[in-house]
């Protein structure tokens, strides 16, 4: 199989593709149209091939010869898609190289937006255009695939398959607390408030900072880069609190040991991994949307508390959970339902329908051309 994504630095989608390669039975290659970044690199550590396709922007169709010629030569079962550009593409140069089986994984559809840009008629159009030429499109949450449904995509090709996590790499060490810290400079007995994500409006770090301004023992601790880390930064100063920005990160197991609370104040969300990686590492959550959790039997994650996105409820939130102190709770079992190997087979579950689904209609072919 080939998979084709956008590009490979560090996020939620990318590192979900990486935890699928390795974990599937198959062989796999994957192209990245752009940004050959540090889960492109993790990749290729594990030993699976990366095409560099080096599409320079939105409208660069020689990426589109480029990813035929890959794909013809490969003589692939199934393209798999990823990110909104790869999926356009991918699908329209995979029905060109005479792919049969085209899946797609929708990680990032919101409510007007699709990773992070607003979703104009024009974007709309080319999305379910090019849908027309897969054979399914999973959701990586109940809450996109009803927004899939509601752009027009009939149910019946959308499965729900939600992302994955190997929960054993996020338990609690004492250690690794008392390594990093020392490591980013945050003292051992400062209570940690911490975010994960891309630093842009929609995740809401703002509200984390601006959480903590009345915590005078209180550190935050920004997991992630984007293009909002000037801005926040300069809050941070602004605001007198204090902060430390780690950057991009592949060692978030890690660095959830460091922390004491994660806080989520996003205003919208497809999955938000970032909760239940916090509620594999044993952390309390304050959040405000997580489609993950919505998904999962009510009343199983009682230490996960849901909050309106602003300072208002936050604050007084992480003011509680200060006073109560640093505390390590049992991950939640409810968890299982995100193992890795249950998702990863969930997914070859649907390309092995897809396969012999077209395995009996050359059977029939071949049994009404013999009659």
């Amino acid at each position: 199989m080939l998979h084709i994504i956008t590009g490979l630095a560090a996020g939620g989608a990318e590192q979900q593709l990486r935890l699928l390669v390795r974990n599937q039975r198959g062989v796999a290659e994957v192209a990245a149209l752009t940004n050959m970044g540090s889960v492109a690199q993790a990749i290729m550590a594990d030993g699976t091939p990366v095409h560099d396709i080096r599409m320079r922007g939105n409208t660069d169709v020689a990426a589109l010869p480029r990813l035929v010629g890959i794909i013809r030569a490969g003589s692939f079962d199934v393209v798999h898609t990823h990110l909104y550009r790869a999926c356009v593409y991918g699908r329209v140069a995979a029905r060109l190289a005479g792919v049969r089986h085209v899946v797609a994984t929708e990680h990032s559809l919101g409510d007007g937006v699709i990773e992070g840009r607003p979703t104009s008629r024009g974007i709309r159009a080319l999305y379910l255009a090019a849908e027309r030429l897969g054979d399914a499109t999973i959701a990586v949450s109940t809450t996109v695939a009803r927004r899939l449904v509601a752009w027009g995509i009939p149910r019946r090709r959308v499965d729900v398959i939600p992302n994955g996590l190997e929960v054993d790499d996020y338990r609690y060490d004492p250690a690794d607390r008392a390594r990093l810290r020392a490591g980013l400079g945050i003292a051992g007995d400062r209570f940690v408030v911490g975010t994960v994500g891309r630093l842009v409006p929609g995740k809401g770090t703002d509200v984390a900072l601006r959480a903590i301004r009345d915590q005078p023992g209180a550190t935050t601790l920004v997991v992630g880069d984007g293009p909002q880390r000037p801005a926040l930064t300069r809050l941070a100063n602004a605001l007198g609190v204090d902060a430390v920005f780690t950057g991009e990160s592949a060692d978030v197991p890690r660095l959830l040991s460091a922390m004491d609370v994660l806080l989520a104040p996003s205003r919208q969300e497809t999955f938000n991994l970032a909760v239940i990686e916090a509620l594999a590492a044993g952390l309390p959550v304050l959040y405000s949307s997580c489609p993950a959790l919505d998904d999962l039997p009510s009343a199983s994650v009682p230490w996960a508390r849901r909050l309106p996105a602003d300072s208002d409820a936050f604050g007084p939130a992480v003011a509680a959970e200060a006073r109560i102190g640093p505390r390590r709770l049992p991950p939640p079992a409810a968890l299982d339902a995100y193992a890795t190997a249950h998702v990863v087979a969930r997914i070859e579950a649907l390309y092995a329908k897809l396969l012999g689904a077209a395995a009996r209609r050359g059977e029939e072919r071949v049994s009404r051309s013999r009659t």
